[in-house]
């Protein structure tokens, strides 16, 4: 059914405009990919460049998708046009919709079942992490309701993190866990893994993808609190950059040079529009070199290594999202776009040549300097060069509810060969 509602409505989007304005329908739909071309050199211009350069870039990104729906609107071509982009939409949704295995609806299947509490768990709390959901949903009196010790970060002391985790295990814990962001998690997650004691997430941050891949509900975090009394259990894996763990990935370049500016955190859009000039084509630029086994490449200016890989480089309805945690890979996302030409290349998305993905047991990041800013899950660190990010298959036990909503359907790209053997039927 879903495999021949997509066909149908893939045939529409190509039979609206034919019927509504017949062979010049071509024309508009070059028209349409001009504009697209168009914003995205604007687009450009405006985060590459600074004074009258910048603002003629900001003009023609907006100017650009103005003027084509202006043209549509002034042929009676508007509303064929969103009718035809709404049939494409519901033809590709219907297409991932029919070619999802079933059963893949919750990731459920690699808990080893349920297992017995923990005598002496022990959680690390960041007060201030997520807008203060520590003290929202109470999150420490219900760990200390359910037998956990409970540590609370002091916002006005420089603690140790993964050292306060090591004392815990000194003092007999036998379960971590942590209700604050990635980066916190990060460390924690490393001491349990390496005395091997299960680990808890608790979703006190701000986006949590850890927990979302996990299956935890991000909008209710006390609901994680109920795997210290009924849990599942598996494994799943831990990246490394040098010496440092990341749970979701590590990133180098352009982001990670922006993020290390201490105007950041308070001025965060007013500072990147400040120093991306110098960094996407200025004597900051900085020139990456990546080898993973036979592959390598160069003059990068942005690389993402992530502890499994994600979906796609370019995914608006998921984004950041995992199709799992266990698979003993790094996903390597690699972006260089050299001048305007290759930045109008983006609008064809995943498949442009400013994009590269890959997958690897192990990463070797280089640069000219001795030294290379990198973001850890979000936090900003220094590392020598040359950095080797390596993936340590199944060391982490997870610990998670044994009732909880699950992960995300992950579903597969649509491949219209296959959607129209489903259709009739082979």
């Amino acid at each position: 059914m879903w495999a021949r509602s997509a066909l149908l409505a893939l045939l529409g989007s190509v039979a609206v405009p034919l019927v509504v304005a017949g062979l010049k329908s071509v024309l508009w739909v070059l028209v349409g990919v001009a504009g697209l071309v168009l914003t995205a050199v604007g687009v450009w211009w405006a985060l590459a460049h600074t004074g009258a350069v910048r603002a003629v870039g900001t003009l023609v990104s907006v100017a650009a998708p103005l003027a084509v729906l202006a043209l549509y609107a002034g042929h009676d071509l508007l509303w064929p046009a969103c009718l035809s982009l709404g049939l494409w939409v519901l033809a590709v949704v219907a297409a991932r919709i029919a070619l999802t295995p079933a059963g893949a609806d919750s990731g459920r299947r690699r808990a080893r079942g349920p297992v017995q509490p923990p005598r002496r768990p022990w959680i690390l709390m960041n007060p201030n992490s997520g807008g203060g959901k520590v003290a929202r949903f109470h999150l420490a009196e219900r760990a200390r309701a359910a037998g956990a010790g409970v540590v609370l970060l002091d916002p006005a002391r420089h603690q140790d993190v993964a050292e306060l985790a090591r004392r815990a295990v000194a003092d007999g814990a036998d379960l971590l866990g942590v209700a604050g962001g990635d980066g916190t998690q990060a460390l924690v997650a490393e001491v349990a893994a390496r005395h091997g004691l299960p680990f808890v997430v608790i979703p006190a941050g701000t986006r949590n993808h850890f927990a979302l891949d996990l299956g935890l509900d991000r909008d209710d975090p006390a609901a994680a609190l109920e795997a210290l009394t009924d849990g599942d259990e598996f494994r799943v894996d831990l990246g490394f950059a040098a010496d440092r763990v990341f749970v979701n990935n590590v990133s180098f370049g352009t982001y990670a040079a922006v993020v290390a500016d201490p105007a950041y955190r308070d001025q965060k859009v007013r500072t990147t529009l400040r120093e991306l000039p110098d960094l996407l084509i200025g004597d900051k630029a900085p020139s990456l070199r990546m080898r993973a086994g036979r592959t390598r490449a160069e003059g990068l200016q942005a690389l993402l290594v992530s502890n499994n890989p994600y979906r796609r480089a370019l995914d608006v309805d998921r984004p950041g999202r995992r199709v799992c945690l266990d698979s003993g890979r790094l996903g390597v996302l690699c972006v260089r776009v050299g001048g305007t030409a290759q930045a109008a290349q983006l609008v064809r998305g995943p498949g442009a040549p400013g994009l590269r993905r890959l997958t690897a047991r192990e990463v070797v990041v280089e640069t000219d300097a001795a030294t290379v800013p990198a973001g850890i899950d979000g936090e900003h660190v220094m590392l020598p060069v040359p950095v080797v990010c390596r993936i340590v298959p199944g060391t982490l036990r997870v610990r998670v509810p044994r009732h909880r909503p699950g992960s995300p359907v992950a579903r597969p790209a649509a491949d219209w060969p296959r959607v129209a053997r489903l259709a009739l039927g082979r």
